[in-house]
């Protein structure tokens, strides 16, 4: 989901100064009518971050949502871009800015941005907290952040360990392209592909919203009368049904990509699976090989019925109206 909106001349010019600030510790974002803008840089002469984290607290109102720039570390991709949007604040905000976050580093540089979060209250970024968000980030308890090229010759390992092990190692991939590489389970790719191969055919994921990766929450075998009884109501789902199967398409059977969140969910994860369901639907037909033909969406698994998905397959009638003769000119 994109805003429209992109970053001013104002704050390209503030980011270029943060950066080229040593003590600047945050740059404060916000949006003004269709951009981007700067709003404050805060300094710090702590040499900690995390005892840095407090000089944010005054910032963080309970229904202004903000994007918060900080310097993490001191080389390439030193950054973290924490979108903070309230619980309290207006539905519009909340969105507008869910959707933005992407834009905001991209058009910023992706390369100088380590990570991203996204926090709805001010106690998510105190210290203490953030860093055990920073320790599921990083995998291990106390590990240090890797740069680039550690990175790159981890997952060098990791996948030469995969091709070893041939079951794979249960650690997260990366999918999508374009800048906009998104995180998934293990076991995902593998039932997802699996779906065009027949046996079970219905895939169903879910996000862990604190480390923000699309997880396996598991398969079955239904039809489409029972399909809105397979899928729980508890909690936002990214389903993928195989609605025939048999196709003489070479692109292989038809798939439909099922979105259902519920109007009880946490605005979080409304927001992250609102905010990142194009781009997997676009990942997984490239990566997956899915013919996904239909997407879906319902606040309830139970508006996903048998003649619901009927009607997505039956050619729409086209209407023909005869000929309408032009009345004579003359009195009404």
């Amino acid at each position: 989901m994109q805003s429209g909106i992109s970053a001013s001349t104002d704050l390209h010019a503030a980011f270029s100064s943060f950066l080229s600030t040593p003590s600047a510790f945050a740059l404060l974002v916000t949006i003004t009518g269709e951009s981007l803008t700067p709003l404050e840089t805060i300094s710090s002469s702590n040499s900690s971050f995390h005892s840095s984290l407090p000089l944010l607290t005054p910032y963080l109102q309970p229904t202004r949502p903000l994007y918060l720039l900080l310097r993490r570390h001191t080389s390439d991709a030193s950054l973290i871009c924490v979108t903070y949007v309230p619980d309290a604040a207006p539905v519009r905000q909340k969105m507008l800015f869910a959707s933005t976050r992407l834009t905001l580093t991209r058009e910023l540089g992706p390369e100088k941005f380590r990570n991203s979060m996204f926090v709805t209250d001010p106690t998510e970024l105190e210290p203490e907290s953030f860093e055990r968000w920073e320790r599921s980030e990083e995998g291990a308890e106390g590990e240090q952040p890797l740069t680039r090229e550690e990175e790159a010759e981890k997952r060098i390992k990791a996948g030469e360990e995969e091709v070893r092990q041939g079951a794979g190692t249960g650690e997260r991939r990366l999918i999508g392209g374009g800048g906009m590489k998104m995180a998934v389970g293990a076991g995902v790719m593998e039932k997802l592909e699996a779906l065009s191969r027949g046996g079970e055919n219905l895939v169903m994921l879910r996000i862990d919203v604190t480390a923000e990766s699309i997880e396996l929450a598991g398969t079955a075998t239904t039809n489409p009368a029972s399909l809105a009884s397979s899928i729980t109501d508890d909690e936002p789902r990214y389903s993928f049904f195989r609605y025939s199967e048999s196709s003489d398409a070479p692109e292989g059977p038809p798939i439909i990509f099922v979105y259902t969140c519920p109007s009880g969910s946490k605005i979080k994860e409304r927001m992250l699976y609102a905010s990142s369901k194009l781009t997997f639907v676009n990942a997984v037909k490239d990566e997956a090989k899915l013919n996904v033909v239909k997407r879906l969406e319902a606040s309830s698994p139970s508006e996903i019925t048998a003649d619901a998905i009927e009607e997505e397959f039956t050619p729409k009638q086209e209407q023909k109206q005869g000929f309408s003769r032009p009345k004579r000119p003359g009195k009404r």
